[in-house]
């Protein structure tokens, strides 16, 4: 059996370690934004099947009336805000992965004008349908 370099393990958790330092960092610190501007961007899937666009976004935790989305030419804008820890009560935090506050997704659409047709939450992630006008 050969035993690995304890230096490639370092590494690779080193490496590791600085990936989620800098998803953190993102979703939670923008230097220079003032304390009304979004500080997070929730993820985002988007499929095209013929003239019909769908997008998925990740929303754990947020209610209908906590986000708003609209249509700005070319660009679908989702934003809101996610309340913090609202369902544990008090205690200490242990962990805290899950985004909170306030958030903002601008999502480019492919060349052509779009119309909502359909918007649906359900399990956490938003789901949208625009279909492309002729």
């Amino acid at each position: 059996m050969q035993r690995r370099d304890p230096r490639e393990w370092m590494l690779a958790e080193a490496v590791e370690l600085l990936q989620t330092a800098d998803r953190l960092q993102r979703q939670f610190f923008q230097i220079g934004q003032v304390a009304e501007s979004p500080c997070w961007e929730p993820p985002v899937d988007m499929y095209e099947n013929g003239r019909v666009l769908g997008l998925l976004i990740a929303l754990p935790g947020v209610a209908p009336e906590q986000f708003e989305v609209t249509l700005e030419q070319q660009t679908i804008v989702v934003r809101g805000e996610r309340a913090l820890g609202a369902s544990f009560g008090p205690g200490a935090i242990l962990r805290l992965e899950i985004p909170y506050g306030r958030f903002e997704r601008r999502i480019d659409l492919p060349e052509g004008d779009y119309r909502l047709v359909e918007m649906q939450l359900e399990n956490g992630c938003l789901r949208l349908h625009l279909e492309q006008l002729t």
